[in-house]
């Protein structure tokens, strides 16, 4: 459907042969936000790359806004309007924050700039000479975000935000989330933490064994107790 921020049908990856994912489809509608939750090892990290280009495909389609984008290079990738904050952040250590969001920059009318990420967190701004690798986990987090938004993209991926990050970190990370959710950005989430899972996303796609088992609201997930015990350990 050429309506769909991202629509992924029947992907297979592997890594090396083992068969990761298996067949997985899931979509996102523009403005909408949807999680990918499951166990470590359920390949909701592979869907991610996949999606990217950082794994190739040997299955499926992946199609951003209506394009064919099945197993295209990251950059193609990148310049059809998708950003990734990588799991472990990825920030670059040796270069300011300024310097990470110059870098990352891709204007583009009344989208975002620095001073509109500023605003989204304020700490940046105040720690805005200091170097990657001198900010603490979750101002580095806060960072991959905030590169990624100066991407101006209309796909936002995000590879497990809250990973590492104490309790309160995970609470703003996902008030932020909200935020960009309110600005009509497409988001794919991919987390283990079921409550910022649940508080971000508008619909929940349980993953397990490289394939999509549950596709819900997080109303509905909340009531299959036998999902959330059986692929969630909850």
């Amino acid at each position: 459907m050429t309506d769909m921020a991202l629509a992924v049908h029947g992907l297979h990856a592997y890594y090396g042969e083992s068969h990761v994912l298996q067949g997985v489809d899931l979509e996102v509608a523009p403005g909408e936000a949807v999680a990918l939750v499951g166990r470590n090892g359920a390949g909701k990290t592979t869907t991610i790359a996949a999606i990217a280009g950082l794994v190739r495909p040997r299955g499926g389609t992946v199609r951003v806004h209506g394009v064919d984008l099945t197993g295209a290079a990251p950059h193609r990738i990148a310049r059809a309007g998708v950003a990734l904050v990588p799991q472990g952040r990825r920030i670059f250590s040796d270069l300011t924050v300024g310097e990470n969001l110059t870098v990352a920059a891709r204007p583009v009318q009344n989208g975002w700039n620095e001073g509109r990420v500023f605003e989204l967190f304020p700490i940046l701004a105040v720690r805005r000479a200091v170097r990657g690798d001198q900010l603490s986990g979750g101002e580095q987090q806060m960072l991959a975000i905030a590169r990624a938004l100066m991407r101006n993209p209309s796909l936002l991926l995000l590879d497990e935000p809250s990973e590492g990050l104490a309790p309160r970190l995970v609470e703003q990370v996902g008030e932020v989330l909200a935020k960009v959710r309110a600005t009509g950005l497409a988001l794919l989430l991919v987390e283990q933490n079921l409550g910022l899972a649940t508080q971000v996303g508008q619909r929940v796609l349980v993953m397990n064994k490289g394939r999509i088992v549950f596709a819900g609201s997080p109303t509905e997930l909340v009531a299959h107790r036998d999902i959330e015990a059986r692929y969630l350990g909850v």
